[in-house]
């Protein structure tokens, strides 16, 4: 297995367990049913901002929005006392030395996409320059994406063989593999990609780019922490959850937790091990966190807009 000495044996990716999709939607839908107590509420809040990686992936980017985004994930409220920092800022390969020094002194890591992000129709050379060129900046993780229509035409070998090059490149960088769930068209191929991109060595398996709808949903990343745990079962090896896209509201994320805690269990209850891809979920949580410190809600107008 690619970036990691235990001896793995590959499994034949034509013969991925089948989905059961009504079970999977009726499992994830209960998981919405969940209570959290009051008193547990505020400490969940915490969690989830600190598992954001706060993301900035447009054409009108600039140098100064990444140190604005960077400010913001160091001092997300300075009004509330003993809240965390997001876990990462995620940009373009062109500003991870801009974010970098901006949060030097920090735990916040660099995330930086890579490999012809969104649509990764690009050549292997191509998407390994791309992947050297941001570990070079500095990133400490690294978002690639699949090539999806090679896997849908069944080319499983070349999508394991990219990602296992890919990991490669990284070197000492944390390697998520983004399956772009939203064209993938099926739980099963879901499935499918998770346990490729698993195998091929990737650090973590992510839903979506934040391109193309539908992005995260519950039922998929459901599927994805049950692939994640099987993998476990199977190899001891841990690999992350970063469920990216359609998570803006703080009620919405508390649910992801509870499937995480559920599925995969407290090990994996870190930012070390799950990600919330988004920029606008940090504002409804720092809105909620300030409803619990204060019993008052501030307007998203006191808030960026990212």
């Amino acid at each position: 297995m690619a970036g990691n000495s235990t001896t793995v044996i590959l499994p034949d990716f034509r013969r991925t367990v089948p989905v059961d999709q009504t079970g999977i939607e009726e499992r994830a839908a209960r998981f919405t049913k969940r209570s959290i107590k009051q008193s547990s509420k505020r400490q969940a809040l915490n969690m989830v901002l600190n598992m954001i990686d706060l993301t900035t992936l447009e054409g009108k980017d600039t140098d100064q929005k990444v140190r604005q985004l960077c400010y913001k994930a160091m001092h997300p409220h300075d009004e509330l006392p003993n809240i965390p920092t997001v876990a990462a800022i995620c940009v373009y390969p062109n500003f991870v030395r801009v974010a970098k020094k901006t949060l030097e002194g920090s735990m916040i890591k660099v995330a930086s996409v890579a490999t012809a992000f969104p649509s990764g129709q690009s050549t292997r050379a191509i998407k390994l320059a791309d992947t050297r060129f941001a570990v070079s900046e500095g990133a400490d993780e690294v978002d690639m994406v699949i090539s999806r229509g090679k896997f849908h035409a069944g080319e499983y070998n070349f999508v394991f063989d990219e990602i296992a090059a890919i990991k490669e490149a990284c070197g000492q960088a944390r390697l998520k593999v983004i399956l772009e769930t939203g064209e993938l068209g099926s739980l099963d191929k879901v499935r499918r990609a998770s346990e490729i991109a698993m195998y091929a060595g990737a650090d973590f398996i992510k839903t979506s780019t934040g391109k193309i709808q539908p992005a995260a949903t519950m039922p998929v990343t459901l599927v994805m922490l049950e692939a994640i745990r099987d993998f476990y079962y199977k190899t001891g090896i841990q690999v992350g959850m970063k469920p990216a896209g359609g998570i803006s509201k703080s009620k919405l994320a508390l649910h992801y937790l509870v499937m995480l805690r559920e599925t995969l269990g407290q090990d994996w209850m870190s930012n070390e091990w799950f990600r919330f891809g988004a920029s606008s979920l940090a504002n409804d949580v720092l809105m909620q966190i300030r409803k619990e410190t204060t019993g008052q809600y501030q307007s998203a107008a006191y808030f960026s807009v990212d």
